[in-house]
């Protein structure tokens, strides 16, 4: 491989299919590590805990995309698989289980349940299957509320902060590296899953389920495990939402995170990991801007952050809109510009 002033040139597949293939990127990403990891370090707990919120987003916000981005399979009930994730992690540590497998096993658990939500799959697709999804989400909503034995019912359950090998994550700081350490694991294992012949099956249901089916893949079972890795990680991340708050209600997981999580993707750009992550950031980031500008607003038109902070759900959707009108591929497919931008400079592109 040789690296110039005008792109990248490979000479072997294998470094073509390199995650970071040229030096910078490894660098870059080696830089902004160390300084993710010295984030505790240097903000206040309130932003420690608002990097917990985007670690625990990033991770919902990728199992969605590999199973709506990648795969095509549109679903409106993430959120619930995720409460899912979070009622089965509490409850298995309840019964004695450590956090560190009770973990897995809440994901494995949302892994079942989106699997068998996934099934009308193989016959839906389109606007028809994100209404089989929304039934799975009303469903599900109601299990939350009305199973009291395993769920607590309208009055949720408490968990304790979670412990590992004798080491309890009590603080922001402290559960910020569990949570980033999860969410670099969901983001590499999705990465690398793209790239294998089962991450290309799922793209070419996505472009054209008959030819996939015609070159040898098989709808259903692909299809399925679409539903179960996405699942598996949307309970993963449910289950650190649940004892990162150490207290889950149902109202937690209605159909409004469901959206939230769609429109991160869109936001984002589907299709991309590196897109989930850039909406999982922005679509956490947005209160916590708006609440910023209310403030600062706030001494110049003293009624104006009642105004701005009751009008949160409205901007939230006029976003979305806009992103839709002007950035229909997202966020990642600017900074694929910008990259493209700076590598190529001063020449046009």
């Amino acid at each position: 491989m040789s690296n110039g002033k005008c792109g990248l040139f490979f000479e072997t597949y294998r470094g073509e299919a390199q995650l970071l293939p040229s030096a910078f990127q490894k660098w870059s990403l080696g830089l902004f590590m160390v300084v993710l990891l010295g984030a505790p370090y240097m903000l206040d707990s309130y932003m420690v805990s608002v990097l917990n919120l985007v670690n625990i987003a990033v991770i919902g916000a990728v199992s969605l995309n590999l199973l709506t981005g990648y795969c095509g399979q549109i679903s409106l009930g993430h959120g619930a698989f995720i409460g899912v994730g979070a009622y089965a992690t509490a409850k298995f540590t309840a019964l004695g289980v450590p956090f560190l497998l009770a973990l897995p096993l809440g994901g494995a658990v949302a892994a079942v349940v989106g699997m068998i939500f996934g099934i009308p799959s193989l016959r839906l697709k389109g606007i028809y299957l994100a209404i089989a999804t929304l039934a799975a989400q009303l469903i599900l909503e109601y299990v939350f509320l009305h199973w009291e034995s395993a769920t607590g019912g309208s009055s949720g359950v408490a968990v304790d902060s979670p412990e590992i090998f004798g080491f309890i994550f009590d603080t922001d700081e402290k559960m910020f590296y569990l949570t980033l350490a999860v969410a670099v694991v969901a983001v590499l294992a999705v990465s690398n899953m793209v790239r294998t012949r089962q991450g290309r099956a799922f793209v070419a249901i996505r472009d054209y389920y008959l030819s996939a089916e015609i070159v040898g893949v098989n709808l259903f079972t692909t299809k399925l495990q679409a539903f179960g890795v996405s699942s598996f990680l949307a309970g993963v991340s449910g289950g650190l939402w649940a004892y990162y708050t150490m207290y889950i209600t149902p109202e937690q997981f209605n159909i409004g995170l469901s959206i939230s999580y769609l429109a991160m993707i869109i936001i984002g750009g589907m299709g991309s990991v590196q897109g989930a992550i850039f909406g999982a950031i922005f679509i956490t980031l947005l209160p916590e801007f708006l609440n910023i500008t209310a403030s600062a607003l706030g001494d110049i038109f003293p009624d104006v952050s009642t105004y701005l902070l009751a009008m949160k759900e409205g901007i939230f959707g006029l976003v979305l809109v806009l992103f839709l009108i002007f950035e229909p591929e997202g966020l990642a497919h600017r900074w694929r510009l910008v990259k493209a931008y700076w590598k190529l400079y001063p020449f046009a592109h």
